[in-house]
């Protein structure tokens, strides 16, 4: 049986910043593409798209720093930089 996300993210050891180092760039971008792609791209489910309040909420203290986001979003929409110095992904078991 396969370990689902929560699992497998729990494998990691990760100190989040208290600033996001994923930032989408316009909102208005989001509301207009259609097929949301950033829900289902990210490995770690980092993004969700939330149609009642029409924006896509970033948890970034899941990230496990794969660059994806920056490159799969077909409007570059997404900004994506290393976190700060002392944060961000730490691999427990490689």
């Amino acid at each position: 049986m396969s370990a689902s996300i929560e699992e497998r993210l729990y494998t990691i050891r990760y100190k989040a910043d208290e600033k996001s180092h994923l930032i989408v760039k316009d909102q208005d971008v989001c509301a207009r593409c259609e097929l949301k792609e950033c829900n289902y791209f990210c490995p770690s489910d980092v993004y969700l798209w939330h149609d009642d309040l029409k924006l896509t909420s970033v948890a970034f203290e899941n990230c496990v720093e794969c660059g994806t986001c920056r490159l799969a979003c077909p409007y570059y929409n997404i900004e994506w930089k290393y976190p700060t110095g002392g944060y961000g992904v730490s691999y427990k078991l490689g």
